[in-house]
């Protein structure tokens, strides 16, 4: 009969384990190759491998994607799977292999590609973000292959490149060209978002999109406005008239923890060099978390009514394109992965965790939309991007129990 006190116990022991694998990944400096001096994630994908290979995982596949920026010349994937007792399906933890870079070294009080270890943190770039989700889910694989036992259904491990910058070569490539690997009735964890309490499980996300809006009038001297038209006054007459969104599109949804739909103007582009020149063009950008009752169409349509009546009233020309958009379907929060992992994180961290959505975009929607019920969960101290960014090893093994609680009880 299984102990899980015994497992869950077997997890507190691997504190010299998370050390290890974090100093070897931080040693890889996983920086994009579409960033100056990148090298992507093929180092620290070697210091996977052989670490899952010695775990002897029944399946270890490495799923490589072309890129011609990288210094090899593909983006490493990683799959790893576990056999259980219904072969027919599988629980996925996904986590990402690449990070951001360090940034301004001088507000570092270590170097950020070497792990250092103090108390319950360790210290580093990508130790927090995304290498802790990612050992959690190595633990609690590893605490039952230590205990000789096998979880009901297959556990898996997918390892993405390329998340910090869109996934192109990441889970959207392998979704693309290696989606047989999934069955339909796979469900996904995703530890790569969350707070500090522990207490938010993410299961939906708004819709994302970007305007870009360009106004367009005649430059002229300052002194001699008559000779032109001024593209700045229409463009902040439009960017006060675009507040008109918030009204037409006005639902709330509770799930969400902003409950409403956000259309907020935030870039600026410089128009002209000096004081003395009114204008003849003026660049903005509108940035929108349309919840999913509503579609970016609908927005883009609306946005661009708004603006045919700004361009009329001053004369002037406004062009409305969106620059980025992305969509997903929420997770059923009724889903069984859900219920256990929200099950399982009241257990372990005795907190009263709570089922929302977000207003950010993460790696999940595209799981989502390809049909598979994902959970983003991981208790965080919120440190990712950060200057002196570092993991929590209580965390670390807290996560790793939730998620070995969750693979011993999916049907």
């Amino acid at each position: 009969m299984m102990d899980v006190k015994k497992l869950l116990k077997q997890i507190d022991e691997y504190r010299d384990f998370i050390i290890d694998l974090q100093t070897k990944m931080t040693a890889c400096p996983a920086v994009t190759p579409h960033t100056k001096g990148g090298l992507g994630e093929t180092a620290k994908a070697e210091v996977l491998l052989k670490t899952l290979k010695a775990m002897k995982f029944d399946e270890v596949r490495l799923l490589e994607i072309k890129d011609s920026s990288s210094p090899t010349g593909v983006r490493p994937n990683i799959v790893a799977k576990y056999y259980g007792e219904n072969r027919q399906k599988t629980l996925w933890v996904m986590a990402h292999m690449d990070v951001v870079p360090p940034g301004d070294l001088k507000e570092w009080k270590t170097d950020p590609f070497q792990a250092v270890v103090k108390g319950d943190k360790i210290y580093g770039r990508g130790t927090e973000d995304n290498q802790q989700g990612l050992i959690s889910g190595l633990l609690a694989v590893k605490a039952m292959m230590d205990a000789g036992m096998r979880p009901p259904v297959n556990y898996g491990l997918l390892l993405n490149a390329d998340e910090e910058v869109g996934s192109d070569y990441g889970i959207i490539a392998v979704l693309k060209k290696y989606g047989k690997l999934f069955g339909k009735n796979d469900s996904f964890i995703v530890p790569d978002g969350g707070n500090s309490k522990g207490d938010m499980i993410e299961v939906a996300e708004k819709n994302i999109l970007w305007l870009k809006i360009t106004v367009t009038g005649k430059q002229t001297h300052a002194s001699t406005p008559q000779n032109g038209n001024n593209a700045f006054v229409a463009s902040a007459h439009l960017v006060v008239a675009l507040r008109e969104l918030y009204k037409k599109f006005n639902k709330k949804d509770r799930l969400f923890d902003v409950p409403y739909s956000v259309f907020e103007p935030t870039k600026h582009e410089p128009n002209v060099p000096n004081v003395n020149t009114i204008p003849g063009q003026d660049v903005f950008y509108l940035d929108c978390r349309i919840l999913p009752c509503y579609t970016n169409k609908q927005v883009t349509e609306a946005a661009n009514v708004i603006a045919r009546s700004v361009a009329k009233k001053f004369k002037v020309k406004i062009s409305v394109e969106p620059v980025m958009q992305d969509s997903s379907v929420p997770t059923d929060k009724n889903a069984p992965i859900v219920k256990l992992v929200a099950k399982y994180v009241k257990e372990v961290y005795r907190n009263s965790p709570k089922i929302q959505g977000v207003g950010g975009g993460t790696v999940a929607s595209f799981l989502r939309n390809a049909g598979y019920p994902a959970v983003v969960y991981s208790k965080l101290d919120e440190t990712m991007h950060q200057p002196n960014e570092y993991s929590s090893i209580k965390n670390t093994m807290g996560d790793a129990k939730v998620f070995l609680l969750a693979a011993l009880n999916l049907k």
